[in-house]
């Protein structure tokens, strides 16, 4: 089984982590962008085009299924995305885990970069999902940047000002963007105030993971003791090893232990 991943950077790697959690055994194929992120400032047609040459790239490769591990790429690009590639190869996209928690109650806090805070796509979710909770949108700017290049002192100061900018009282905060939920416990530690219950954060990357192996027809499991999985990486289509940046996270240390396929 082989499972391709696509981002602008290595917002991947927490989706990428979720399905060699789910499925030891499984090829991963990492396609990515650096040579043309970020993705956020440019036009719709733009992304479109630089998502379909990073999906093509990781196509060439015939995984089972390509997962969209991107919000951006996921508001804009899905349906040309689909158009290209399925049914041949199943297309799975991230959407913000907004109605998990606004299912919990209480107020919510939507942390995502500023071209999705506000934006009629974010805003349809909350109308869709959370139209009764207490939903504060906080836009996020630099973060996503800050995580891609592993910048601890820019991950603390963006992580700080978006803290600065949620409001008190919060239960829980969505992560609207893929890099986040690599800091996930430094968001945690900068929203969590004392005295209250513990925050409850709600990725997209075990929910995106589970689904791809379900458009498959796969099940979680298999021994890990007997697992000799590949992971090819392919930066801008050029097949590569890891970034030295996603080693600075668990996720890229855990999917460096797997043989690369070069």
């Amino acid at each position: 089984m082989k499972i391709a991943l696509m981002d602008s950077g290595i917002g991947l790697l927490a989706a990428a982590a979720a399905v060699r959690r789910l499925r030891p055994d499984a090829d991963l194929v990492l396609s990515s962008d650096p040579d043309g992120m970020p993705w956020g400032p440019r036009t719709p047609q733009d992304l479109t085009g630089h998502a379909l040459a990073v999906a093509d790239a990781a196509a060439a490769h015939r995984p089972d299924a390509l997962i969209v591990a991107c919000n951006t790429a996921s508001v804009h690009a899905l349906p040309a995305l689909r158009a290209r590639l399925e049914p041949g190869i199943p297309v799975i996209g991230t959407v913000p885990a907004i109605k998990p928690a606004a299912a919990g109650g209480g107020r919510v806090a939507i942390w995502a970069t500023p071209a999705t805070t506000g934006s009629p796509y974010q805003r349809d979710l909350i109308e869709r999902f959370a139209r009764d909770a207490d939903v504060a949108e906080v836009p996020c700017p630099g973060l996503a940047d800050a995580v891609q290049y592993a910048d601890e002192q820019a991950i603390d100061e963006t992580i700080a000002a978006a803290a600065a900018l949620t409001p008190p009282g919060v239960r829980a905060v969505v992560l609207g963007c893929t890099h986040y939920e690599l800091v996930a416990e430094r968001i945690r530690g900068a929203v969590q105030r004392p005295g209250r219950p513990p925050l409850v954060l709600h990725g997209s990357a075990g929910a995106v993971a589970a689904q791809a192996l379900r458009r498959i027809g796969e099940l979680p499991g298999s021994d890990p003791a007997e697992a000799a999985p590949t992971l090819t990486v392919l930066l801008s289509g050029r097949e590569e090893r890891l970034p030295a940046a996603a080693l600075a996270y668990a996720e890229g240390r855990l999917l460096a232990t797997v043989s690369p396929a070069l």
